[in-house]
């Protein structure tokens, strides 16, 4: 798969989280899915195959208002593309952090993507 039909499916991806589209985002992934959130180096959410990963996707999807992710970057390295991601999100729910509903999240970080049979394989998210 050529350069340009990844970035497609990474930018339709986007597109569907962006509309809280979990049935649209799930279509472009690969069964075998893993995903994994990494924060300050260390990995604090991880799913493997698209039933988990459509769970975690439908409780986040809850947990938010509003959220956009705008790519601000796009390259390949060592096989797999790398984006850079602005991110802003309204918060639904009070967190237990103590951001409070109504909040508004702003997140500048990157996202990596592997694809594999025409699909989304792995979604690495660093913030």
């Amino acid at each position: 798969m050529g350069s340009k039909e990844a970035r497609a499916i990474i930018e339709n991806y986007v597109v569907a989280y962006n509309a809280f589209d979990v049935e649209k985002m799930v279509e472009l992934l690969h069964k075998d899915i893993v995903f994994r959130n990494i924060s300050n180096g260390e990995t604090t959410t991880e799913t493997n195959g698209i039933q988990a990963f459509k769970a975690l996707a439908e409780q986040s999807s809850t947990m938010f208002s509003s959220r956009c992710q705008t790519i601000t970057d796009y390259r390949v390295e060592n096989g797999k593309a790398v984006i850079g991601i602005d991110y802003e999100g309204v918060l639904a729910v009070d967190f237990p952090n103590g951001l409070k509903s109504g909040d508004k999240l702003q997140l500048k970080g990157k996202s990596t993507f592997e694809i594999k049979e025409g699909k989304i394989s792995l979604i690495e998210d660093y913030s």
